[in-house]
């Protein structure tokens, strides 16, 4: 949904909408009881209108909210700062609304062995807690989740392929899949935002082309991509970056860390959240572009089910409109999904052209 240019920053933007997203945020989706104690981090790249909305919601049910600002680090994936990293471990609740991620790092595991339920929301914005939360049917949007989640579970074989030159195949040799946009029923789980199935193949049978045309973050001076970069991938691990100056970009950034555990490829994340249709430079937003893939190089976390291997950072790409072949049937082709199970759930969704 588009809204009016100019007033975006205004304090009022969207106020009565915020307010209802971020009840839902909290009682419907993270699950937040009476009693439980929540630690909201958020750094001064945060929109605070979405941190105290949160907030309030979060003493509104009977819970104690407890807000954690700190500097922006500029740094995704890295340990933050003592204070927070001990706060967030000793936790029910953890809502990360810093614009820079922190899972993978030690802090993160902790908090999850301890049991907290964690969402990561970086970048949260008024009109992206507003579109992705609180229009969207979230119970049409788990129920297709969990479709996805067993049609791919199910199947062996996995083909990407699109237009812009991406032609990658796998073997999923009975991996599970994490459908992370649930809600936060269990413990010591990382729940993320509604509209995102996860799983890696078997890493070693991940080969071909991958050409990510939408947004790609970090590093932070890409977001929104102005031209494809092209990877090649043989045995789940990039062998060569090609495009411009955004893929030279790239490529510096992983050559920095002088750790090969970043060209491995981490996870496949199909993408499914209504409220997003086009890329912002927000990688949390972008990643569930309605119809897209994503694909995340770096750790892998243990939730995913895979192989797991830490490294010193994570990074995540989107192919905006992939065709996906599983077991040689085409569950969606160009970004539209074709079987009639899941052009119900479209529909029921309420996304245009279905």
């Amino acid at each position: 949904m588009e809204y009016p240019i100019g007033i975006e920053m205004s304090k009022d933007y969207l106020s009565f909408e915020t307010a209802k997203a971020a009840m839902k945020l909290v009682r419907d989706v993270m699950l937040v009881k009476e009693g439980e104690n929540v630690v909201l981090t958020a750094d001064t790249s945060s929109d605070r209108r979405v941190v105290e909305a949160v907030a309030q919601a979060v003493y509104t049910v009977g819970a104690n909210p407890v807000i954690l600002y700190y500097p922006t680090s500029g740094k995704a994936f890295e340990e933050p700062i003592k204070p927070v990293a001990e706060a967030v471990s000793e936790t029910d609740v953890w809502i990360e609304l810093a614009y820079y991620c922190t899972m993978h790092t030690p802090c993160f595991r902790k908090s999850i062995e301890n049991g907290a339920r964690y969402t990561c929301l970086n970048g949260m914005d008024v009109t992206m807690l507003t579109n992705t939360v609180g229009k969207v049917n979230y119970d049409a949007m788990v129920e297709f989740g969990e479709y996805l989640t067993q049609m791919v579970q199910d199947s062996d074989e996995v083909i990407i392929k699109d237009q812009n030159g991406t032609y990658l195949t796998a073997y999923n040799r009975g991996r599970r899949v994490k459908h992370s946009g649930q809600r936060a029923t269990k413990k010591g789980f990382p729940v993320m935002l509604g509209g995102q199935v996860s799983w890696c193949p078997i890493e070693e049978t991940i080969n071909g082309t991958l050409v990510f045309d939408a947004a790609l973050f970090p590093p932070a001076e890409i977001g929104i991509l102005h031209e494809n970069i092209k990877l090649t991938i043989k045995d789940g691990s990039i062998v060569n970056i090609e495009g411009g100056k955004q893929a030279e970009t790239f490529r510096n950034w992983l050559d920095g860390f002088n750790d090969p555990n970043m060209y491995r490829l981490a996870h496949y994340s199909i993408g499914f959240n209504p409220g997003v249709t086009k890329a912002t430079g927000r990688i949390v937003e972008d990643e569930r572009i309605f119809g897209c893939i994503e694909f995340g190089f770096g750790s892998q976390g243990a939730s995913l089910m895979g192989a797991f291997w830490n490294a010193a950072s994570h990074t995540d790409g989107v192919v905006s409109k992939p065709t996906i072949i599983l077991d040689r049937r085409i569950i969606e082709e160009d970004g539209i999904y074709l079987d009639e199970k899941s052009r119900e759930y479209c529909r029921a969704l309420g996304v245009a052209g279905y």
